[in-house]
């Protein structure tokens, strides 16, 4: 314990011989010598002569019972021990300084350690060490643990009535001790038996975080569930959760494994359930979902696992008829088109919105105002989008599902841009398969294969997650005329809407559809490529070794050695990348394998594979190991091609890897800045793409405002890639600085068709919805990661990087990946039948609560609003009152309410 001010020092600096506080002039030893410098030696005399009388007689009366330890009469021993330890336990100091009793006894430490070795085995030696333990505490020197040594010795000692600030001190050490006796092999049985005393004392005391640390430290923290009871468990859990983003590959695991086994025990489901999502285990899932009896809270998981777009096959046994069915339907999302509706009856959203509506282009610069585009049919391609993006989920607009002449807007286009168009129908009609089956299914059969494709791919997006027992998409897409179809177009479309349709379901019948693309070597890259990025999107952080070991085999392939420097590639690397998605050290078998491959690609894929396996998880190594990948400089060569994409996915890796994380993301965004000025051009062009997703439908100025300045930028890439980006960072947003910033630009490129066409996306993006989507993986509280909204952002971004070469060429239809991230942005609330349940709800930013002591607030600033309502990233919601009781742990999402039994009005 550092010396106060009232504490005078001696000079004396012997190893631990640290001498704080009035020293005995009439004490013989080392640390009462008399000083030889004589103006030192009066300042101590003023020192002691300056105690108060009451400090004085308490002196006195210490230094006689150190004296009566020293006698030999044996009988003393014990009431002078006992008075000592009153002494120093009913002291009382302020926080920042030593207890008087400690100060005095100090000096006679060294003598009373004598005394002790001196003394024969018994209750009284135990009794010294017991004080010894914590006088001992006064030594701060990192090479003398005396406060535990002498509490091994004595450990039957009734250690709380010493003190919080004491066993605070004991763990420190025991940590310590710990450490060293690791490295050297040494048992530690002693130091985990202590500590296992100490949890129960933090746990009383609400130091929940000090109990967590020890256990920790001591790796004993699966043992934690049997010292937590109702009162501390929803404390330390908070606390072992808000930990795993700083720890490492396997703790991280081990904490949440141990947070599940505490909720299981006190029966919190639905959050036991989100540490099961986030363990990414279907049997912990299943199990869980089979841990409830009662069918409210079965549907409440449901939506949960369903939000997840986890397929998961349930037994409903047991389960009345119509409770299974919901139980179904919520699992599937199919009534989620329903519930959006109804988000949008309320905001009075539900009119169609026209591409005019969100260019406002009079109010763009006069100059330009009224000038006709260059490229009409590009510019129509564009408005397609924009259409899509603007009216999603709503099931009408102006533009596509207008009655008379249906295909009016699809022949304003040409080429694959008929393809983005009548694809973008699937968006319009999204998660509402029945109604949408029969308005797209006229496509199905047009002459031209750029609508046929088209219709296929809105077949797709329609379905991606929602899961119908009929499995539509499968036997439209899955038809062998469509897959093996003469126009590639259509092979494409058909290849990219299983992706869409079945991503994150791990349906194995998909792999026998999927599986022979990739591996037969007459084909094109292209077609196997997407047949990859599906199948990756299809078992995203599975894992499958069946699927990964033919990417593999395929990259080794020398007949197709050539091929693999086709710019499709990256897609077939993205998939691979995508199996194991969150699965952490589980890639290293493939990254190893991939070291044998003699190819320019082989690194790209395994930056890519070792970020995604990494994603959202904040591993600081991780990202330093990307930034050194930046900091190579590439010289001029055949694999020049490769170490331009290895350090463009080596940005998006900082920010895929960064982004579960608050203050990671602070840093990363700097060191963003570093990378802009000092990077190579294929670095910059890939930073703005990281910004735009380390901070997707989070529209936080200061980034807004550096991708608006990188907008401008000499390089027209990374002009193209900043404007998408803020696309992405206001998704949904509707925010009106940026839609202000997209006008200006609209204005500024109005001569360059590739810029404005990507300023029209961004506009798009950024009304999606009208403004009640999200585009951000982070869900329930920005507790969990969606595999599957990531991989999609992660396709379209691979494609940016290359933004000539992909979107803003002829393969505008990959954006539509997006869709897998789209998601509203709502908190509805519904009664047991699932039927709409209008309630008071406050909303404000969402505060921190970790280790906070009593019940803090958890939302500051809040409104009051009626459900259903829209949250924007980073807002929290809470019941008004206590009439209704929720079953989700969240209010965010479909949220079930049940009447509480106990509520009476007026009251």
């Amino acid at each position: 314990m550092a010396p106060t001010s009232d504490q005078p020092k001696s000079t004396d600096k012997g190893k631990g011989k640290a001498v704080d506080g009035p020293v005995d002039e009439n004490k013989k030893g080392k640390d009462s010598q008399p000083q030889a410098n004589g103006k030192k030696g009066d300042d101590k005399k003023d020192s002691a002569e300056e105690l108060s009388d009451e400090d004085q007689q308490l002196k006195n009366e210490l230094d006689m019972l150190v004296e009566r330890l020293g006698e030999s009469d044996a009988s003393l021993y014990k009431p002078a021990l006992e008075a000592m330890k009153t002494s120093i336990k009913t002291s009382t100091s302020s926080m920042t300084a030593v207890p008087k009793p400690l100060k005095f006894l100090r000096p006679h430490y060294e003598p009373m350690t004598k005394l002790y070795e001196d003394w024969p085995a018994g209750d009284d030696k135990s009794s010294l060490a017991d004080v010894l333990s914590v006088i001992g505490m006064t030594f701060s020197d990192e090479d003398r643990q005396d406060t535990l040594k002498y509490r091994l010795l004595s450990p039957t000692q009734d250690i709380g009535s010493w003190g919080h600030e004491y066993t605070r001190h004991l763990a420190l050490e025991i940590g310590e001790v710990y450490g060293k006796r690791i490295v050297e092999d040494e048992p530690v049985k002693d130091l985990v038996d202590l500590a296992l005393v100490l949890v129960p004392l933090f746990l009383t005391s609400n130091a929940e975080a000090d109990a967590v640390d020890l256990m920790g430290e001591l790796e004993i923290i699966d043992q934690l569930p049997k010292f937590v009871d109702e009162n501390t468990y929803s404390r330390v859990c908070l606390y072992i959760v808000s930990m795993v983003n700083l720890l490492t590959f396997p703790e991280n695991e081990q904490y949440l494994k141990t947070a599940h086994a505490i909720y299981k025990a006190y029966k919190q489901h639905t959050q036991a359930m989100v540490i099961a999502i986030r363990l990414n285990n279907p049997q912990l899932i299943h199990d869980d979902f089979n841990g409830t009896s009662d069918p409210a809270l079965k549907k409440q998981l449901a939506f949960l696992i369903g939000r997840q777009k986890i397929w998961l096959d349930v037994d409903k046994e047991g389960d009345d008829e119509k409770d299974a069915q919901e139980i179904d339907e919520a699992l599937c999302n199919i009534k989620l088109s329903e519930y959006f509706k109804t988000l949008g009856k309320e905001l009075n959203i539900l009119e169609p919105k026209m591409t005019e509506d969100i260019y406002k282009s009079h109010l763009e610069s006069s100059r330009v105002a009224g000038m006709t585009n260059l490229d009409s049919a590009r510019h129509n391609l564009a408005a397609a989008f924009v259409n899509a993006f603007v009216n999603a989920g709503f099931g009408n607009d102006k533009m596509m599902l207008v009655e008379e002449d249906k295909e009016s807007w699809v022949w304003k286009t040409k080429d694959e841009g008929m393809v983005s168009t009548v694809a973008s129908l699937g968006t319009l009609l999204m998660w509402d398969v029945e109604n949408g089956l029969d308005k797209i299914d006229r496509f199905t059969y047009a002459q031209e294969p750029q609508i046929q494709a088209g219709a296929m791919l809105a077949i797709g997006i329609m379905n991606s997650g929602v899961r119908i027992d009929s499995d539509p998409a499968l036997a439209l897409l899955g038809d062998s005329d469509k897959l093996e179809h003469k126009n590639p177009l259509v092979r494409t479309a058909s290849i990219m809407g299983l992706g869409l349709a079945y991503a994150g379901s791990q349906k194995e019948d998909l792999m026998e559809f999927l599986l022979p693309i990739v591996t037969n070597s007459a084909n094109d890259m292209q077609f196997s490529a997407m047949a990859a990025l599906s199948l990756g999107l299809i078992f995203v952080g599975s894992g499958n070794a069946e699927i990964s070991m033919a990417f593999v085999t395929l990259l080794l392939d020398e007949e197709r050695k050539s091929q693999l420097t086709d710019k499709w590639t990256r897609f077939l690397a993205l998939g691979l990348g995508l199996l194991f998605f969150g699965r952490q050290e589980q890639v290293d078998v493939v990254l190893e394998t991939l070291k044998a491959v003699d190819h320019p690609m082989a690194r790209p894929t395994s930056v890519l594979a070792e970020i995604c396996a990494w994603a959202g998880t904040g591993a600081v190594l991780k990202i330093q190991e990307l930034l050194h990948i930046c900091n190579e400089h590439i010289e001029e060569s055949d694999e020049k091609r490769g170490d331009e994409l290895l350090q463009a996915y080596a940005v998006i890796g900082i920010a895929l890897v960064a982004m579960g994380e608050d203050v990671g993301q602070e840093m990363v965004l700097r060191q963003f800045g570093h990378l802009m000025h000092y990077g190579e051009p294929n670095i910059r062009r890939a930073v703005p793409l990281a910004m735009g997703l380390i901070s997707t439908s989070n529209p936080q100025m200061k980034v807004y405002d550096t991708l608006s300045r990188y907008s401008h930028d000499n390089d027209n890439d990374v002009a193209i890639n900043s404007i998408f980006a803020m696309g992405l960072l206001g998704a949904g947003t509707n925010n009106a600085r940026l839609a202000q910033l997209l006008r200006q630009l609209a204005s500024y490129y109005h001569r360059d068709q590739e810029s404005l066409f990507m300023v029209r996306i961004a506009q798009g993006l950024l009304h999606m919805g009208k403004g009640t989507m999200t585009l951000n993986p982070f869900h329930t509280d920005r507790q969990i990661v969606s595999r599957v909204s990531t991989a999609g952002l992660l396709a379209v971004l691979v494609a940016m990087i290359d933004a000539k070469q992909f979107i803003t060429s002829s393969s505008h239809y990959l954006l539509y990946f997006l869709v897998t991230a789209m998601h509203p942005r709502f908190l509805v609330t519904l009664d047991e039948d699932l039927k709409p349940l209008t309630v008071n709800v406050r909303i404000g930013q969402a505060v921190d609560v970790v280790g906070q002591a009593g019940r803090p607030k958890t939302i500051t600033g809040w409104q009051t609003q009626s459900t259903p309502v829209l949250l924007s990233h980073g807002e929290r919601a809470e019941l008004e009152d206590e009439e209704y009781i929720s079953l989700s742990s969240t209010l965010e999402g479909l949220v079930i309410l049940r009447k509480n039994p106990d509520w009476e009005d007026g009251k």
